[in-house]
């Protein structure tokens, strides 16, 4: 079947279905061209063919837009994780590990959010509305102005929002969700997928917020496609042990703020409390020094955290020694027992090697390495470093320390919960105003040499 022609006026955009010398729309003349089609060919079941949409609005980098509004719900650490509260139209994925109190955190912001102003649905789809009442009742939120529906139709839930018109919307969760236009069951990768674009696009129309909760899978990983990390704006991970109280919120991912920033949180019988001094809470009781202990003083996002790195070498009976870590990357460990053992000669054949970051904390920085080859080495010689020191440094396979940035903010930290020294690479700044002395080593063997003798 033969293409039929059509034309546009190069000057306002009109189209037409023949050529003419005039505009009818502006009056230009000789300004009506042919289509020459938007594709390179192909089939035009396949193509975009010749139909032409409207044009962009193009502005450049010099263009100046002030900072988009933001709400502060009142949570200093829900606000500190999502970059200084919350930008009206944006997408955030929330996600964690079942019963680590994701619903409880996010039946907490909604409460404080509107009681901020903002009018909050709660839009569940795994729980009945009795259910999430009676979580409010226990967290005294039952009078909280914050409206509750249980559907996972989509196209209903999006009905009702585009007629209730909120501020923010909460939808628990995103896998349960499915949309009547795609043939495949709830939950799986082509409901997800639609489900989590759909939500999205439609909150960038409209200038809602919408936070999608996420089931994870066996690897702590959001499940479903990782596009659906792509489309939202912001994605964080809701953290925490079974055996500990304490839950971490950690942003993974920020349009409208850092990355890697931390919110801290306690879990009671009465909900999520937040704790102001994370540093104390992950140190604990340090009166007595123990073997095997080193302070570390880390930097999580913007905010210094000082934790406990807790090591146990112990004589094995096993052909295989163990290699354990908890809060921290295992194959990291084997690096660092490998550049003690090539670049120190301190063999750790033959011995059980268990880490552990106290207070259920996870730990991904790379100044860590120096605070865990202390622990070790205190471990292995039964010798317990200076209780009121702290450490941090990278280090390499040579067995060189490289500084760790942001010197002067973790010495703040630990001069203000008492810490009076710090061991750290030769190449770190000195602050006077920390007010802490600073114990400098330019590699591995020689701090080695020094505080536990050659070899």
């Amino acid at each position: 079947m033969a293409r039929t022609p059509s034309f546009h006026c190069t000057a306002c955009g009109a189209s037409y279905t023949k050529w003419s010398g005039r505009c009818d729309a502006c009056g230009a003349w000789n300004t009506i061209v042919e289509d020459a089609g938007l594709s390179s060919g192909g089939p035009a079941s396949k193509s975009l063919g010749t139909k032409r949409g409207r044009g962009m609005v193009l502005s450049d980098l010099a263009t100046e837009e002030a900072p988009p509004p933001r709400t502060q719900s009142g949570l200093g650490e829900l606000d500190r994780v999502l970059g200084g509260g919350l930008v009206p139209g944006s997408a955030i994925l929330v996600g964690g590990d079942p019963g680590i109190g994701k619903s409880t955190l996010l039946l907490q912001g909604a409460a404080a959010f509107a009681g901020s102003g903002l009018k909050v649905i709660y839009v569940s789809g795994e729980e009945a509305n009795a259910q999430v009442r009676m979580r409010a009742q226990r967290l005294g939120l039952g009078q909280a102005e914050v409206s509750l529906a249980a559907e996972t139709n989509l196209r209903e839930i999006m009905t009702t929002l585009e007629a209730e018109q909120p501020q923010l919307v909460i939808i628990d969760s995103i896998q349960t969700m499915w949309a009547d236009n795609v043939e495949s069951a709830p939950g799986s990768v082509s409901q997800v997928r639609a489900a989590a674009h759909e939500l999205t696009t439609f909150a960038k129309r409209h200038g809602i917020s919408v936070v999608l909760v996420g089931h994870v899978t066996k690897e702590g990983q959001i499940a479903g496609p990782r596009v659906v990390e792509h489309m939202v704006d912001t994605v964080l991970y809701f953290e925490g042990e079974r055996g500990h109280q304490f839950r971490i919120l950690r942003a993974v991912k920020n349009r409208f703020g850092p990355a890697d920033e931390i919110g801290v949180f306690e879990m009671t019988g009465g909900g999520l409390r937040e704790v102001a001094n994370p540093s104390a809470l992950f140190l604990g009781d340090r009166e007595r020094p123990s073997p095997g202990s080193a302070v570390f003083a880390g930097i999580e996002g913007s905010r210094p955290v000082l934790c406990e790195i807790q090591a146990l070498v112990a004589p094995t009976p096993h052909a295989q020694p163990r290699r354990s870590a908890v809060g921290w990357d295992t194959g990291r460990l084997a690096m660092i027992l490998a550049v003690l053992e090539a670049r120190c000669a301190i063999p750790f054949a033959g011995l059980d090697v268990y880490l552990n970051i106290a207070g259920g904390l996870r730990v991904r920085e790379p100044a860590a390495d120096l605070a865990v080859a202390l622990a070790l080495l205190s471990a292995r010689e039964d010798v317990a470093l200076p209780p009121q020191s702290v450490t941090f440094g990278e280090i390499s396979l040579s067995g060189a320390l490289r500084p760790a940035p942001q010197t002067e903010n973790r010495l703040k930290e630990a001069a203000k919960l008492g810490f009076s020294s710090a061991i750290a690479p030769v190449a770190a700044k000195k602050t006077e105003r920390s007010g802490m002395s600073l114990k400098s080593y330019p590699d591995l063997a020689t701090l080695v040499g020094d505080m536990f003798g050659a070899g």
